[in-house]
């Protein structure tokens, strides 16, 4: 074994179990938003233990990327810490943005809340493209 092939393995290693992680926490936040009344009826317990499922993978998930990003090389490491600045500076700031115009009665429309994860994985993805060619 090289000296490179343990780093990558650990890494390959890593990245699989952030994908897995990533699934899981897409398909129990999925079982959640959509079990109840889909899939079992109005049971409200059966809701109930789907979001803590997904709360209890969702924190396995943050566990999953943060080991991810321990296991990547430094110069993927800063693109990515990069791009995560830059996701959460427009999340806070469209959120916030947001919640002060709605306060002041601005907003004439609604806003569906799945728009601000959106809309900050948009700049997270905008933010890595650009930082992978800055630093190629």
């Amino acid at each position: 074994m090289t000296d490179t092939a343990t780093p990558y393995r650990a890494q390959s290693r890593a990245t699989v179990v952030l994908v897995v992680a990533t699934v899981a926490w897409v398909a129990t936040l999925a079982l959640a938003r959509f079990g109840p009344g889909g899939l079992w009826g109005s049971g409200e317990s059966l809701g109930w233990i789907a979001v803590g499922v997904n709360l209890v993978l969702g924190v396995a998930w943050i566990a999953a990327f943060v080991h991810f990003l321990r296991s990547v090389d430094e110069l993927q490491r800063k693109v990515l810490l990069e791009a995560l600045a830059v996701a959460l500076g427009v999340a806070w700031v469209a959120g916030l943005g947001y919640a002060a115009a709605d306060a002041a009665g601005l907003v004439t429309f609604e806003v569906d809340a799945a728009a601000l994860p959106l809309v900050t994985a948009a700049a997270f993805l905008v933010a890595f493209v650009v930082g992978r060619i800055r630093y190629r």
